[in-house]
């Protein structure tokens, strides 16, 4: 493993079960992984010292999962040019607070979201994992080995439903 690294930031220990998807899948690639409860309200020049030395350190994309009001990924994002990943967590209204919250970010400060939750967040980790492939072709192999994998599971479930249903 590289020094490369994503950090996963979350706005709240209790967001920690939804979040865990994405600590899982980018240690299943073998990707560094920091993570940090911090919010962009409660402890915005936390948020900044952490995002700053990450940055510095390395850090090749941003996670940031947040309820309700939601604002940790936009400002992460007005922090860093690194690619920010946001994950809305159902905290309140189904967590389409947080989404809204998420995705809306003004003209040049891009948040890149994902679906609400742990389906979220594990596709955010897929998503920096497929970002740093682009200059990683070990980490592309894995991606796509993964991906192959998956297509075989699907394959694998189908034979199984025809075989059930005598076709």
């Amino acid at each position: 493993m590289s020094n490369t690294f994503v950090a996963v930031l979350m706005g709240s220990d209790s967001d920690l079960p939804q979040m865990q998807p994405a600590i899982d899948t980018l240690k299943k690639f073998n990707i560094g992984v920091e993570v940090k409860v911090t919010s962009a309200h409660r402890t915005p020049a936390a948020t900044l010292k952490f995002v700053t030395d990450a940055d510095q350190r390395g850090c090749a994309a941003f996670i940031a999962g947040a309820g309700m009001a939601a604002h940790l990924a936009g400002a992460v994002a007005a922090i860093t040019i690194k690619p920010v990943i946001g994950v809305p967590i159902n905290a309140s209204l189904e967590g389409l607070d947080a989404l809204l919250a998420t995705v809306q970010m003004p003209g040049g400060i891009p948040v890149a979201t994902v679906a609400i939750g742990k389906a979220g967040a594990k596709n955010a980790a897929y998503l920096a994992a497929q970002i740093i492939a682009l200059s990683d072709p070990d980490l592309a192999a894995r991606v796509r080995a993964d991906r192959e994998e998956s297509a075989k599971a699907v394959e694998a479930k189908d034979a199984a439903v025809q075989v059930q249903l005598g076709h």
